[in-house]
């Protein structure tokens, strides 16, 4: 796994990460503790290990900003100190600190506590959780196949190429990105409330069918809501609930249910609304064959500014081949 190390005595430093990747692990390394939380923020590393002692912003300190910012996502910590004192351990627990290693350390030592650290966030299965439930919804119908797989994959790649532009009004960092993987798969989980003769209907839907399937959008939205206001500090349901209520939006305002208009359509929904109309074109369906890459890209370039926000549109555009990769590796 990838482990960041903090720590700022030279000789300490190198013996640990020698001993780290002798065991296998990728190492990232801060020569002190705002060094490690500025590493961490950007990788959200899933175990840090951290000197106690070190000038700036110590082991406890950094154990307390890892804590207040990780969200739902845990972060195993390990503090490395000379001390042994029982009113030392109670500072460095009460810090947020998961284990100690004493000084001198060993490598059997290190590789005891990093195990008891895998399994516990082994322990972690939010992503499993999510990803059934969403195929749970998803069974109802029997031709959408790999579409999951391909939308979260799709919004992942889009986030990715946002990050990496130009415009920076968007903010993107490696936890939206993580985030929009893991929840861009419930987009659809309110359809569990649709009714089979509209759902499954393979024709065209009349008026009243069609404001009953728009309804899919409120109850994907109830549903996860209700868990965010359980657990607020769960940023990934914030995000899942805004993807399933306002994905069916459109950048011109004449979308569902709200009709938002702009980017008073979260960033989260109009990445996945391009990645959802994308992956609907170039499948087949009862109603309709697969339309080939370059066709569906005209169609969703022909919407930009109307359906689409221009600059997801233009995100899409500078990672196309990758969204053909993505197609090829789960196709139906």
């Amino acid at each position: 796994m990838k482990i960041l190390i903090a720590e700022d005595e030279l000789v300490s430093r190198k013996k640990m990460e020698k001993l780290l990747r002798s065991l296998g692990h990728e190492i990232l390394v801060a020569k002190h503790g705002t060094e490690a939380w500025e590493i961490w923020k950007n990788e959200r590393t899933r175990m840090v290990i951290t000197d106690w002692m070190m000038p700036g912003m110590d082991g406890p300190d950094l154990c307390r900003k890892i804590r207040e910012s990780e969200g739902s996502r845990y972060t195993y910590l390990i503090m490395v100190t000379a001390k042994q004192e029982v009113n030392d351990m109670v500072t460095g627990m009460d810090a947020g600190a998961d284990d100690f290693i004493s000084k001198p350390f060993v490598k059997e030592e290190l590789a005891v506590r990093i195990r008891s650290g895998q399994r516990i966030l082994g322990f972690e299965t939010r992503d499993i959780v999510i990803f059934s439930l969403a195929k749970l919804a998803e069974s109802r119908d029997s031709e959408t196949g790999n579409h999951l797989e391909r939308v979260r994959f799709y919004s992942k790649t889009v986030a990715e190429a946002l990050a990496l532009s130009d415009n920076g009004s968007h903010k993107i960092d490696n936890l939206f990105i993580e985030n929009i993987f893991l929840t861009s798969p419930l987009h659809d989980i309110g359809k569990v409330g649709i009714r089979d003769h509209i759902l499954l209907k393979p024709g065209r839907l009349t008026d009243e069918e069609f404001e009953a399937m728009k309804s899919h959008t409120i109850i994907g939205f109830e549903t996860l809501n209700d868990a965010l206001n359980k657990y607020p500090k769960a940023e990934y349901l914030r995000m899942s609930a805004e993807i399933a209520r306002s994905h069916h939006e459109r950048f011109d305002g004449k979308g569902y249910p709200d009709g938002l208009s702009g980017e008073n359509i979260p960033l989260s929904a109009r990445i996945v609304a391009l990645a959802d109309v994308y992956d609907a074109l170039v499948s087949k369906r009862v109603y309709k064959d697969a339309f080939s890459h370059d066709k569906s890209k005209s169609i969703i370039t022909g919407d930009s500014g109307t359906h689409f926000d221009p600059v997801v549109v233009d995100a899409f555009l500078s990672c196309e081949k990758k969204f053909i990769q993505i197609y090829e590796k789960f196709k139906d």
